[in-house]
Order: structure tokens, then sequence, then C-alpha cells
């Protein structure tokens, strides 16, 4: 089964859009899951977008809830990445584990 990127809901494999919230569903092996303890969150993030050919990346709670949601572009790479770590590593501070959804290019 397949698990909607924006608000975790299980689909069909066919499925083409959530029947929860609307997204549209993206083919197989174009988006990941990571699951990171808070203290680990930083460090996980730059590795992701070290990585390269990385369109957006969603950070969950341990409930399924979006706490943050990177659209992660050459702009957003240069100018605004280190604000936006530094508010990552005040959700990482509260120690519970999130759910790192990468949705590549």
């Amino acid at each position: 089964m397949v698990s909607c990127i924006k608000c975790g809901k299980e689909l069909f494999d066919e499925s083409r859009y959530c029947i929860s919230c609307g997204t549209k569903i993206l083919p197989h092996g174009i988006h990941e899951a990571f699951e990171v303890a808070g203290e680990d969150l930083v460090e996980k993030v730059k590795a992701i977008i070290h990585e390269g050919n990385v369109r957006r990346i969603i950070i969950r709670n341990q409930d399924g809830k979006t706490v943050f949601e990177i659209p992660v572009t050459m702009g957003v790479i240069g100018v605004v990445i280190i604000p936006l770590l530094a508010a990552i590593g005040a959700i990482g501070a509260l120690a519970m584990k999130y759910t790192i959804v990468v949705e590549r290019k």
C-alpha cells in the first residue's frame, strides 16, 4: 500500500490522489521516509539537502502531523537554509521521534 506524503493516509497502490486531503500521489521511488530521533533531526535534513535532487522535505511528529515543510529549490538552499535549520533544531530539541518525508525530482 501507498501512503499520502501530506496527511499519511494509507491508499491503494493505483491511487493517483489522496482520498483524505486531495494531494497528488507520486509514483513509487520518488518519495522516501526516514524516522529519526529529535537530536538527529538537523543532521539528517542537512545530509538530505546535500544529496541533491530533492524537491520538498516534510517533517512529521510521532502522531503523523506535519510540523515543518520545506520546498527545496536553488534559491532556498542559498539564502534561507540557515534560518530553516535553526528552526528545525528548535523542533528537534523537543526530543521526540520524527518522520522525514523526502520528495525527489
